[in-house]
């Protein structure tokens, strides 16, 4: 007599803590908004700023996942591996450049949420630690996110604040970002990578990467490229993201339709951003304002600008990039540049001490706890502090040889 097989167990679902996070955000920011303890009018005039800014960051992370799913990320990292050629020291650079190029491009967020298992899987395939790899996403996730508009969400806010376009703004952040890099790449090497090379600091090449689908790759990779030329050519960047978005997605719906899905549309992120920028916009008519133009007081000069990327970084560290800047922004004067960028470069390179000064930093925890990787959490809290006070000072006084 055959015994029954026991049932499927069932699985329930749960919410991420993220997910709950975002909603509880959005549901505050509504409550502000219609209470009254955020005016109609602030209100209307912060929702009419950030429709760009939810329209991009849609359509670029899709972008991204989409590029991902192509296998675009998996040919690059298996690509730059054999262009190492086993050579430990080649392969941190460029991991560093990828990493660099990926959040300069495709926004900060894609490298923490996609790039990061791609150089995790490609530790396991060489056989080689994974922490140094992990922490080279993270890190450049973070201070390569100067250069460009589109790297953050910050820099829109702030390339819309002083006025400049994507050129322009490009031009007067290059020496910075160039700063923060080399310093960052510089931590990489003696805090995480030299450290844990392997014997003789050579490793065993892999074999190339072919995609499932050239077709499909192919067309991401024109997607990407035909984003970074609309960017180039001074195209609005939700424009640029949207019709290079409907190529890939053209592509995909020919190739391999069962890809497509709603929960490719980052939702958590759109609720995260309209529940924060209510939240702050309410906090600053109520106090908050006074408390941070209080640290970043009416010094100009090269000192005000040290405050301001000082203060930047600490109030992410404490909260988070995003409100910190938010929060900096309303009580500097328009017409004060330096001390503007200033403040954004202490909320970009900064928010690294603390899990979560950066929700990129935060996702990255999640990926690599779901990836099986546990990085070294003193060390990280260390090297991580020593970088945001180094890089954003790096930047910082860059920034203040081009002002």
């Amino acid at each position: 007599m055959k015994t029954a097989a026991p049932p499927e167990p069932t699985v329930r679902w749960r919410p991420h803590p993220l997910d709950l996070v975002a909603v509880a955000l959005a549901v505050v920011g509504a409550a502000c908004a219609l209470s009254g303890l955020l005016p109609r009018a602030e209100t209307t005039a912060t929702l009419h700023r950030i429709l760009p800014l939810l329209l991009f960051l849609g359509t670029v992370i899709v972008l991204a996942e989409l590029t991902a799913a192509a296998g675009v990320f998996d040919v690059l990292a298996s690509r730059l591996a054999i262009a190492s050629r086993g050579s430990w020291v080649a392969l941190f650079l460029l991991c560093g450049g990828l990493a660099t190029v990926t959040t300069l491009v495709l926004n900060l967020d894609t490298t923490a949420v996609l790039l990061t298992p791609v150089l995790l899987a490609l530790a396991r395939t060489l056989r080689v630690p994974a922490a140094p790899l992990a922490v080279t996403t993270v890190w450049l996730a973070n201070t390569a996110s100067l250069l460009l508009p589109v790297s953050n969400l910050t820099n829109l806010l702030a390339a819309d604040r002083v006025g400049l376009a994507p050129l322009a703004y490009a031009q007067r952040m290059a020496l910075p970002q160039l700063a923060a890099v080399v310093v960052t790449m510089a931590l990489l090497w003696y805090g995480w990578w030299r450290r844990d090379r392997p014997a003789g600091g050579r490793f065993v090449p892999p074999a190339r990467h072919v995609p499932a689908d050239p077709v499909l790759h192919r067309t991401a990779l024109c997607g990407c490229l035909l984003f970074v030329a609309g960017i180039l050519a001074g195209v609005e960047i939700g424009l640029a993201s949207s019709v290079a978005l409907a190529v890939v997605l053209l592509g995909f719906v020919v190739r391999s339709p069962g890809t497509l899905r709603p929960g490719l549309v980052p939702v958590r992120l759109l609720l995260f951003v309209v529940g924060l920028f209510l939240v702050v916009q309410t906090l600053g008519r109520h106090g908050l304002d006074d408390l941070v133009g209080g640290l970043l007081g009416a010094d100009g000069g090269a000192l005000g600008a040290l405050r301001a990327g000082g203060t930047g970084a600490l109030l992410a560290n404490a909260v988070n990039n995003l409100p910190a800047y938010l929060a900096g922004e309303s009580v500097l004067p328009v017409a004060d540049h330096t001390r503007l960028l200033a403040l954004l470069i202490g909320t970009n390179v900064g928010p690294l001490a603390a899990p979560w000064a950066s929700l990129a930093t935060l996702l990255w925890f999640e990926r690599c706890r779901a990836g099986g990787v546990t990085v070294p959490v003193t060390r990280f809290v260390l090297t991580s502090t020593l970088l945001a006070v180094t890089g954003a000072l790096a930047a910082v006084g860059a920034l203040l040889l081009v002002s």
